[in-house]
């Protein structure tokens, strides 16, 4: 969710739904990696689970540093800092490359699999596709929201501000906080 907000109120509406649609594939990978086993491997695998945290967590750091010593421009209420497919590829490795997602997907749509009610596979890809699609929803009202406030948030000379310093914090600190994902206790 901060994420989209970051994303919204720094670079706007359409931005914003392109970094959405790459998150939500990001998730529908997490749907796919759960039912094939995956993620268990991820879950299991002490080696695995810190390559893709401190992929993920590098990743969003790369993105706040690079946010941070980038150089200001004239901006306007309707300026991005980034291309919407830019926006789009980064919600996808983002969220590829959250393990608390992997996680998320292999501890959530396992309880609600009747195996009496045929394939567990198909049961889990279609719980996993409802998810995803609700995550659009709410994921995309979130970015409307935050980018309707974005002209009385950015009001002066505060856009420059918020698309390079506060944006580029967030970023930073979403990869710090990735990057304490402690890996899940076998029991």
């Amino acid at each position: 969710m901060l994420y989209i907000i970051n994303r919204s109120v720094s670079d706007g509406r359409s931005v914003a739904l392109s970094a959405v649609a790459g998150l939500e594939i990001g998730n529908f990978f997490h749907v796919v990696a759960a039912t094939a086993g995956l993620s268990a491997i991820i879950a299991a695998s002490q080696t695995a689970f810190t390559a893709v945290k401190w992929i993920g967590a590098g990743y969003l750091v790369f993105i706040g540093l690079r946010t941070l010593l980038r150089k200001p421009a004239i901006f306007s209420d309707t300026s991005t800092s980034v291309t919407l497919r830019r926006s789009f590829t980064q919600g996808i490795i983002v969220n590829i490359f959250n393990p608390k997602v992997a996680l998320f997907f292999l501890s959530f749509l396992p309880q609600f699999i009747d195996t009496g009610r045929g394939s567990p596979a198909l049961q889990s890809l279609i719980l996993g596709s409802t998810f995803v699609l609700i995550g659009c929803i709410t994921d995309a009202l979130y970015a409307l929201t935050a980018s309707a406030l974005r002209s009385r948030l950015l009001t002066g000379r505060s856009l420059p501000f918020v698309q390079r310093y506060v944006a580029g914090t967030v970023f930073v600190l979403l990869g710090v906080v990735a990057g304490t994902t402690v890996a899940p206790t076998s029991s």
